[in-house]
């Protein structure tokens, strides 16, 4: 098995915000804009759109009513309304999708999925970043694959209308630059819990160490050295740097890797 660590969500240059640890320790990643279908209007939470979140938490922000966004990975059952049938999937394109191929990555493998969050709370009734809440990347969610859909003529009708499904793809399926990943029924090593689905904040999912800026990773001391892509050289005395634009951050699953993996799902 392989561990790919996927970043994903608002960053400094897509959003130019942190997406919330809400205060319930909902980890809530908030999908980069985009020319797709759906609107920020579109998605919900708890009764909330994504669009009036964004808008308590930067007033100043330049997302609008009119801004679509890329909800992928799509992970969260309850923020738009679903097709029998559905479950949670994951497109890539490009050459992010050509580094899994080169990897090796598919079935069987487990993306873990982070990004920039801060915490929050409510003050007035309105949602806002914590004046002194550090800013973090954290992994909120998770899938080990089950299936690769390789070809727009095997989607299902439940996932047309998946950003990757749409018309801007049409001459990457046949180049094998797009597909779109869904998940094993249960997790092969902890058959209790589905194939896909998402944490809580809790200090094990927080990949930055203590003190230090985000990009800035703490793994257990025995994972020490692992080859991870993107930034080989990344290993330092106390820390790991990764890479600034790097997506997708692969390693073997390693006996230390596996205990760590065991620890963030026990």
């Amino acid at each position: 098995m392989r561990v790919i660590l996927s970043r994903k969500g608002f960053d400094s240059s897509c959003g130019c915000m942190p997406s919330p640890i809400m205060p319930d320790g909902t980890l809530l990643s908030l999908p980069i804009p985009s020319n797709d279908d759906i609107t920020y209007s579109c998605i919900t939470w708890q009764g909330k759109s994504y669009l009036e979140i964004i808008h308590e938490l930067n007033p100043k922000t330049a997302i609008t009513h009119a801004h679509h966004c890329h909800l992928d990975p799509d992970l969260r059952t309850e923020v738009y309304h679903r097709k029998e049938g559905w479950m949670p999937a994951f497109g890539q394109t490009g050459a992010s999708l050509t580094e899994l191929h080169e990897n090796g990555v598919g079935v069987g493998d487990l993306f873990l999925f982070f990004g920039w969050f801060k915490e929050t709370e409510y003050k007035n009734s309105k949602l806002t970043f914590k004046p002194k809440a550090r800013d973090l990347h954290v992994i909120y969610g998770y899938m080990q694959i089950g299936n690769i859909v390789k070809s727009f003529k095997d989607v299902p009708e439940w996932m047309l209308y998946h950003p990757h499904t749409g018309n801007k793809y049409d001459n990457l399926w046949a180049r094998g630059l797009n597909a779109i990943f869904t998940p094993s029924p249960n997790l092969s090593f902890n058959k209790s819990l589905p194939g896909a689905g998402l944490f809580k904040f809790d200090k094990r999912y927080v990949l930055t160490k203590d003190g230090y800026s985000r990009s800035r990773w703490e793994f257990p001391e025995p994972m020490k050295g692992t080859p991870i892509t993107h930034n080989p050289m990344g290993w330092k005395d106390d820390y790991f740097q990764s890479a600034a634009r790097g997506q997708e951050f692969i390693m073997e699953c390693s006996e230390p890797v596996m205990s760590w993996v065991n620890h963030l799902f026990r």
